[in-house]
Formats: structure tokens, sequence, C-alpha cells
């Protein structure tokens, strides 16, 4: 009876503490905070429109789409829309558009395309034995050590950047789309991917397992390693097909005309119609106002490859950033760009600009962060890479708007293709890649910096899906 008592007091001790604890909403504070709003006509009916339709759409600026404009001073020129469907494969498919661009002009080709489907394989396979050899690497780290939460929290996804489409493509080579067409889940890669990630989980525990119980060496944990990929090669297979090894392909130009009929391999069909050195022609640079400028950076152990290349980057001014990106433009090439995509979409007419909505006036208030400060608190990072492929100058040579041609689809957007103001282009562009012959010398001197390692969890980075 005794104890039961004192447990009793104990709780309501407890509970009279957590009640009075120090930030919670007393009734007092309730009550300022509910005299604050005061209900009028008008705002009912506000209060009415709000909670019975779509914040975007009572947002919407009309008087800010009267400036739309399709016009565009310098343009790259390309031929058919590509579509990822339901994937995240949106790094891939602009990738490949900056080379099939290069190839479209040069052979006077249609609408030709790459597979993603063939490279989009070994991406998957390739981070499957990235994952695992982490796992081995921080093998006497605990399991709850920031390192193996971070990779237990991104085993796999469908997602990257462009090094892995520069360590892929250098290693497996490229072929095109009719030789090895999508699936319906290379279109569609979320279930996959969950059995995939599940799988390679239940991996790194019997890997850490091993190490813990059997005290087995590193040879032992490599060779079980390999036979943990056989069984995620087989699941590759089943999804998307086994990867071709040798083709004949007969290439056309845009009016069927035979330009050529031969037997490649993949790295053969790459160094004859691309034959780019990927890893060593381009250079990424970024614009992140919430570190340095002027500085080389690179991500830990991001990458698509093993034996591969981390991110690296030069951060750069946003109006650096402008001039290079205009030079390439002008002298049509297109570029790999990524961006923060659904901030202030108006999708209807695939406009991107920061007066597409006004949910300031509609809900009473300001929203007054800026780059840095979005940046920050997670409130903004590269979501979605697109093509960067057009500006409008003005007569002082001052860019207006920009052009991107996407992986959505011909019926998305503007004919495929998403249009960004100046301005939205300064909040919500991250980074661009751009071949080194249109940066300058100066700013290519940068690279000769011991790059600053960041690591994967970084805000700029954590929601990174390009």
């Amino acid at each position: 009876m005794k104890r039961k008592f004192l447990s009793a007091l104990f709780l309501g001790l407890s509970f009279g503490v957590f009640a009075q604890s120090e930030g919670g909403i007393t009734p007092e504070m309730m009550q300022k905070i509910k005299q604050s709003y005061k209900s009028t006509p008008e705002d009912k009916a506000l209060k009415n429109a709000v909670a019975n339709g779509k914040i975007q759409s009572l947002a919407l600026n009309l008087d800010n789409l009267r400036k739309y404009d399709t016009h565009f001073s310098h343009r790259v020129n390309s031929r058919g829309i590509t579509d990822q469907k339901s994937s995240g494969r949106c790094w891939m498919f602009t990738g490949f558009n900056v080379m099939r661009s290069e190839m479209i002009a040069k052979y006077n080709l249609g609408a030709f395309e790459f597979s993603q489907n063939y490279l989009f394989f070994y991406d998957q396979l390739e981070k499957s034995n990235l994952f695992l050899s982490l796992i081995i690497k921080h093998i006497d780290e605990p399991l709850e050590s920031k390192h193996n939460e971070w990779l237990m929290k991104n085993v796999l996804s469908d997602g990257g950047q462009f090094t892995g489409v520069s360590d892929l493509v250098t290693k497996y080579g490229l072929v095109p789309s009719t030789v090895q067409p999508e699936t319906y889940n290379s279109n569609n890669t979320r279930k996959i991917d969950e059995l995939i990630i599940l799988k390679l989980k239940e991996y790194a525990l019997e890997l850490r397992a091993m190490k813990a119980d059997k005290k087995a060496k590193k040879d032992k944990l490599e060779a079980r390693k390999v036979e943990m990929l056989s069984q995620v090669y087989r699941m590759l297979v089943l999804a998307y097909g086994e990867p071709v090894q040798e083709f004949t392909y007969t290439l056309r130009d845009v009016n069927g005309k035979e330009i050529s009929t031969e037997t490649y391999t993949p790295k053969s069909f790459y160094e004859k119609y691309v034959g780019k050195d990927l890893k060593n022609s381009y250079v990424m640079l970024m614009n992140d106002p919430s570190r340095e400028f002027f500085k080389v950076y690179e991500i830990e152990n991001d990458r698509h490859v093993m034996d591969g290349a981390n991110w690296k980057y030069i951060n750069l001014p946003i109006e650096d950033i402008k001039k290079i990106a205009i030079e390439s433009i002008k002298d049509s090439t297109m570029m790999y760009f990524s961006c923060d995509v659904g901030k202030f979409l108006y999708s209807d007419k695939g406009l991107l600009d920061v007066n597409n909505y006004d949910y300031g006036s509609l809900m009473g208030t300001t929203f007054g962060m800026d780059k840095k400060q979005r940046i920050q608190t997670f409130a903004s990072g590269s979501s979605h890479a697109m093509t960067l492929c057009a500006v409008d100058l003005d007569k002082d040579g001052n860019p207006k708007k920009w052009l991107v041609e996407n992986s959505w689809g011909a019926s998305n957007g503007w004919q495929g293709h998403l249009i960004m103001t100046d301005e939205w282009f300064e909040e919500y562009m991250f980074r661009v890649v751009v071949d080194k012959k249109y940066v300058p010398a100066n700013i290519l001197k940068y690279l000769e910096q011991k790059a600053i390692m960041l690591p994967p969890w970084d805000p700029m980075f954590s929601e990174d899906v390009d």
C-alpha cells in the first residue's frame, strides 16, 4: 500500500512539473493568441475560400502572368523531349540531353535518345556496392554513429548528379534507346528500389554481425559482399533486363538517310559518337551563399561509384555563373543545371517566377528569408536537374529570363520546357556543370585549391534528389 501511494505521489508531482514546464502554452497565453485574431466579414470570406480551395490557385498572381513571353534571344537547338516518368532519374536524363544535343547537331539527327535504362542498371548496382563498401569501411563504428546513421537512411536512390553521369558513362559506355528500351520498372522505380533497399539493410547487419561474432577479416567481408551483389544483380535483371554487351545499329539522319551501320559495344559506341572526356572536360559551379565564395568544396562519400569521384565544385557569386552560362549558350552548348524546381512553379504555363504566387497577401504576413537563410534552415535545396538551353538578353546584354529543357514529357510546361525569370534564377538556381572552355582561367585556377570536405548530411545536400 505504501509503495502504491509513493508511486501515485511521484506521478502526480511529475505531471505537475510537466504541466508547468517553461515554454508551454498556458491559458493566459492562449487567451492572448485568440484575442489577436479579429474576425471580420472579409476575413470570414477569406477563411471559407482558403479552407475549401487550393492555396496555390487562390494566391495565383494573374497580373504577373501578363508578362509571360516565350521569345529567347539565344537558344541551343534540340529535337525531342524526354520523359523520366515516375522515376527520379532527372540527373541522367539531363546529362544525356547535354551529350545528345551535341550528337544531334554534329550528325543532323532527329529526336535521338540514349538508353537511360541501360546505364541506370549499372547505376543501381554501383550504388549498392558503394553502400556495402561504406558499411565495411565504418564497420568498427557503432551502428548509431553519424556515418552509419546516414548510410542506413540513404541506402539507395534513383536520384543523383553529374559525377554519376561522368563516372558511369566512362566506365560502361552508352547505347541508343532502341537497343535497350525502358521497362515498366525503369519508368516506375519506387517498388524495386524499396525491395533492394530492404535487402541491402539486411546485408549491412549481416556484415556487421560477421565482424562482431566471427572477427571476420576484410577479405572475408569483401567475398561475402560479392555474393550479396550477385543477388542484387539478379533483382535488377528481373526489373530492367540484363544490359546489352554488343549490338548492331544503323544511325540515320533527320531525313532517314543512313549514316552508318556497325556492330558496337556500349563503350565503342560512346567513344565514336560522343568521345568526350566527361571526367576532365567539365566543372561544376555552385551558388551557395551560406558558405564562402571562391572556394572549392567536396561532399564526402557522395558519389555513384565507389571507385569514382565525390562531388567537387567551385562556389561562386551568381553573377559569375550567369556570365559563364551565357557564353556557353551563345556557343550552342547546353549545360547540366539543377534548382529548387517546386518553388513558385506555375505548371500550366511552365513558368518559374517569384511573383507567380502572392502567399503573403493571402495569409496576411510576409515570407522574408533570403537564399542563404533558406539553405541554412532546410527550406530550400536542389530538387531537380534539367538542361539549361536558352537565355533572353536585353539590349545591354543582361539576362531577362532563361529556358531549360525538362524531362517530364512534351506536354508538360511550355512544350516540355520551363521558363525562368532572372530573379527566380538568382533565388532558386544552385548549380550548373559547364565545359571548362567557357570558364575564365582565373576561376579554373581555384581548382588547384585543396577542397574543403563537407559531410553528406550538410543542409545544402540533405534533400538533394538531382
